[in-house]
């Protein structure tokens, strides 16, 4: 039994999978909206923090857009629970309480970013049956 465990976890789960494949995909994701929340507000003053705001909204729609469109996996419909979700750390370490409205704006903007781009997979890629 061990045996036929192992054989089949070296097969949907070996270095070529492709689970494998689509795993290390959607972490390099994560990691990028991380690098969004966590590190570009530590090069922003006292006085940018508008300007920063509106800088994390838009490079997460891209970072959505490009989520939509190259994924086929269902990475494109757990994406924006984790980009909403994992903001909340970032609300405790760099904002105030007042910031928690800006969940629901990232829940927007990433589910509208994943939508645009999947439409645009569908018009540009011929998918395969």
């Amino acid at each position: 039994m061990t045996v036929i465990l192992m054989t089949v976890a070296k097969r949907t789960m070996g270095p070529g999978s492709r689970t494998m494949n689509k795993i290390k995909k959607g972490l390099v994701f994560i990691l990028l909206q991380a690098i969004i929340y966590y590190v570009l507000p530590l090069f922003a003053g006292p006085t940018d923090v508008m300007g920063l705001v509106i800088m994390q909204f838009g490079l997460t729609f891209a970072l959505s857009v490009i989520v939509g469109a190259f994924t086929k996996s269902e990475m494109k419909f757990v994406f924006p629970v984790i980009a909403t979700v994992g903001f909340i750390p970032a609300i405790m370490l760099y904002m105030n309480n007042t910031a928690y409205i800006y969940l629901l704006f990232y829940a927007v903007i990433t589910v509208g970013g994943v939508t645009v781009g999947t439409g645009i997979r569908k018009l540009f890629v011929k998918e395969e049956k």
